[in-house]
């Protein structure tokens, strides 16, 4: 029996991690503390003229409760204005809204709410395994089944297709997003496809620093370039949404309204985030790289002098580089989670400034834009924690699943190895779609921002 034990003592650690992490993220509700304490904002049809505990958000300055001073007009003169004879039929108290600390009560009744539990705590117990068998003994001649690495393969599968599906879902979900935006979406998965088709993995070598090993044809180009296309469709939303965020978040449009932007550390999350997920995104095209590694030739390739030899004789050697980058697309994907909480702080505050341009937009404002889009940001806020924490999560899921063993085999299913390219082609795979994940969502929201520097967008 102790032999046994000793054994499989790794699928026994990597199945007691699994279950000890879902028993206590279901028991202690981590999914949901991790959203406790946003603030969001509602704008009832009618105000309630009795006092029942509510208070406004922002109100008129002079009153007892006021939050927020919306004009630096006196008590005096609001009376006076109000004495004239232009009356208008704008009625003040409809036009208060309320704010709202999120808890337990308030997200359990949010669409997708028990899909984000679920892929939150399931893709926290894959990494967590992934994280487990690089320090764990596997020995190669124990076979795929004993050395426990099954189980952190098929727990970041699960975890793959659970995201998949959940971006699809959340992508072509009903009022969620504009036509146009959906349509957008479904061209650039159709053109990421085309790619793929086209240049991997041939196309590739000549411009980015990927050697996929062995030559694939077939049913396995058409696979790899579906999950390009998949990707390139599902990013494009949450990535132009993480850009306005980001705008919004950075004070671009210099509202200088606090209540609305972030403080300078949250600022300083969002623009460091930013710059590194652009700066991992080039880190593996060729012209780029080779600035940042030491070849050791000092012969200059053309006739510009010292500046010349720089380029291949100073930086990182070869295979220091290669960890360097997968250090920084690691960093990249655990800081996107970090910046979850800012960007769907901003996400509620988006339509807290909808609000205030339309109640400043005339003297009888029509609010029922902004009230619907106080709903709608409500409603649809854990479709947003989806796309916002499902990017990140499937980088971190492929570069996992690309560090495994390189001995890693079927053991004795001969037909299993028959089938399959091997571990070695997988992992190339994994690793490249790390790469490409994190280079969709930096072009697609470097796009996204440019158009709102330009004022081809805005945020409203």
């Amino acid at each position: 029996m102790l032999e046994l034990v000793l054994l499989y003592k790794n699928p026994l650690l990597h199945t007691s991690l699994t279950l000890i992490l879902a028993f206590t993220f279901a028991f202690f509700k981590i999914p949901l503390f991790f959203l406790h304490g946003l603030q969001t904002y509602i704008h009832p049809d009618s105000q309630p003229q009795s006092n029942n505990g509510l208070r406004a958000a922002i109100r008129r300055p002079g009153s007892i409760d006021s939050y927020q001073p919306l004009s630096s007009k006196t008590a005096a003169e609001l009376k006076k204005r109000n004495k004239s004879n232009n009356k208008s039929d704008f009625d003040e108290n409809n036009a208060q809204i309320f704010r709202i600390t999120l808890d337990h009560a308030h997200l359990q009744s949010r669409l997708f709410i028990d899909q984000y539990c679920v892929a939150f705590t399931l893709s926290f117990a894959a990494l967590s395994t992934l994280f487990l068998h690089t320090f764990l003994d596997s020995p190669q001649n124990r076979g795929f089944f004993s050395n426990g690495v099954f189980v952190p393969v098929l727990l970041s599968i699960l975890s793959l297709y659970s995201w998949g599906s959940l971006l699809a879902k959340t992508t072509f979900e009903r009022s969620a997003s504009r036509r146009f935006e959906k349509q957008l979406s479904v061209v650039l998965g159709g053109l990421g496809f085309f790619l793929g088709l086209l240049f991997v993995p041939e196309g590739l070598a000549l411009v980015l620093e990927f050697r996929f090993g062995v030559q694939f044809d077939g049913f396995w180009r058409v696979f790899v370039a579906a999950l390009m296309g998949c990707l390139s469709g599902f990013l494009f939303i949450p990535a132009s949404r993480s850009a306005r965020c980001f705008w919004l978040g950075t004070d671009q449009i210099r509202c200088n309204l606090s209540m609305i932007t972030c403080g300078r550390f949250t600022c300083a999350i969002l623009y460091v985030n930013q710059m590194l997920v652009i700066f991992v995104a080039l880190l593996w095209i060729t012209p780029l790289a080779e600035i940042f590694v030491n070849k050791g030739n000092g012969v200059a390739k053309s006739g510009f002098g010292n500046a010349e030899k720089l380029v291949g004789n100073v930086g990182f050697l070869p295979s220091d580089f290669g960890s360097f980058r997968k250090w920084c697309l690691l960093g990249s994907g655990l800081l996107q989670i970090v910046a979850l909480r800012p960007n769907l702080q901003m996400y509620l505050n988006e339509a807290l400034l909808s609000w205030y341009q339309r109640l400043h937009a005339s003297k009888v404002p029509d609010l029922d834009y902004s009230r619907a889009k106080m709903f709608l940001h409500n409603h649809y806020l854990c479709l947003v924690v989806l796309q916002f924490l499902g990017p990140p999560v499937l980088v971190l899921l492929f570069l996992g699943l690309s560090q495994i063993d390189d001995g890693v085999s079927f053991g004795n299913f001969a037909m299993l190895n028959d089938l399959l390219p091997g571990f070695a082609f997988f992992k190339e795979v994994a690793f490249f779609l790390a790469w490409w994940a994190t280079f969709l969502w930096a072009l697609f929201s470097s796009v996204i921002l440019m158009l709102h520097r330009h004022c081809v967008l805005y945020v409203s």
